[in-house]
């Protein structure tokens, strides 16, 4: 289970390329108009007052004059103007951005799908092209354009996005910067006609920009920055070594076994896990050849099944020395908080066999551990 061991050779090429390629920003939002553009612009700006060379690759604007007025003294590129149809389109010029290498180039809107016939079908593809010449990235995204999320988006918007953006380039930027803004905000600045023209505002309002779906899509994205963040404290402990958890979120793990009162562990790790606002993890080690009878494996099932039911990520494993796994895996889990049931054992068969209860206090130092009693025999 311990995350914390000899890296492959494998990733540590992986580790070398990334350290290799430029930094990627990405300035992520809930949806369009929350200022995700106009926060990158303003960015700008204070790089190159560091003496930063920056230059807007490609901006949409959409004709917000407070947005406009950011990109006055940023050098803009000049866009390869595509005809389609009736209409001409405005597209990156990669190989000009290439030509004029800046520190830093902008490049709005990830998900766009390019013109046909360009370098790449993407522009998120354009970006890879970018950072792999070695300059440096900053791009904006709203998060309903992220692969995994995209039937999640179509169950809570009813709209199925068709520009979509691959989570990998999302993990592998070096910064995500959430622009959040809230929905009743967002819905007034699009009333003021400050993120739509006036005849797009009335069936945007209907569609989309939904009081229900903007607080789910808010939700979404601050889950997207946080769960990034998360893995980013993970590979840095990985790096360092640090095998002790660090307690930056509260994380309630209930160790459970086949037994009656695996539920009411796993409800009060539930209520320990609401009330501290954290996660709650329930984790089963058995040992192995272990061949649990019929009524054992129907109340592993049932406590496993209350712990999906309840939300809870669940841990299953196989170790011989069932005290030694536990707390491994509350090592690499971070949990600030394990709960175990009373022992059915006789103290005989403790001193015997050893207590697991025992060693898991023993070797467990940065969580605190609670022990839940058995419920009285019924008369």
């Amino acid at each position: 289970m311990s995350d914390y061991r000899r890296r492959t050779s494998e990733e540590v090429l992986a580790q070398i390329e990334r350290l290799k390629r430029a930094r990627h920003k990405i300035f992520i939002g809930a949806a369009a108009g929350v200022g995700k553009t106009y926060a990158m612009l303003g960015e700008a700006h204070a790089l190159q007052e560091a003496g930063i060379d920056v230059v807007a690759g490609i901006i949409d604007t959409h004709g917000r004059p407070e947005t406009e007025a950011l990109l006055a003294g940023i050098e803009l590129l000049p866009p390869l103007e595509v005809p389609q149809g009736s209409i001409v389109r405005r597209e990156l010029d990669v190989d000009a951005v290439l030509s004029r290498a800046p520190d830093v180039v902008l490049i709005d809107e990830l998900a766009h799908q390019n013109a046909p016939d360009m370098r790449n079908r993407k522009r998120w593809q354009d970006v890879q092209d970018i950072l792999a010449a070695g300059i440096n990235v900053h791009s904006t995204l709203n998060v309903q354009h992220l692969q995994s999320l995209n039937d999640i988006v179509t169950q809570v918007t009813g709209i199925r996005v068709q520009e979509t953006v691959p989570d990998a380039i999302v993990a592998e930027a070096t910064e995500l910067r959430l622009i959040d803004l809230a929905p009743e905000a967002l819905i007034e600045r699009l009333r003021q006609g400050k993120v739509y023209p006036p005849e797009q505002t009335a069936r945007a309002l209907d569609k989309f920009f939904r009081l229900g779906n903007l607080t789910a899509l808010r939700e979404l994205a601050l889950r997207t920055v946080a769960d990034q963040t998360d893995d980013d404290l993970g590979e840095y402990r990985r790096l360092h070594h640090i095998t002790d958890p660090w307690p930056t979120k509260d994380r309630v793990l209930v160790c459970v076994t086949a037994t009656e009162l695996g539920q009411a562990l796993i409800r009060r790790g539930y209520r320990m896990a609401r009330r501290l606002r954290g996660d709650l993890l329930v984790a089963t080690v058995l040992r192995p050849h272990h061949m649990p009878g019929h009524r054992e494996a129907q109340l592993l099932d049932l406590n496993l099944r209350l712990a999906a039911e309840l939300g809870a990520q669940i841990i299953r494993a196989e170790d011989a020395d069932v005290a030694k796994r536990l707390v491994a895996i509350a090592n690499d889990v971070g949990a600030t908080q394990i709960v175990l049931g009373e022992t059915r054992r006789s103290r005989l068969q403790e001193i015997w066999h050893g207590s697991v209860i025992d060693r898991i206090l023993r070797e467990t130092h940065d969580a605190d551990v609670l022990i839940v009693a058995k419920p009285p025999a019924a008369p």
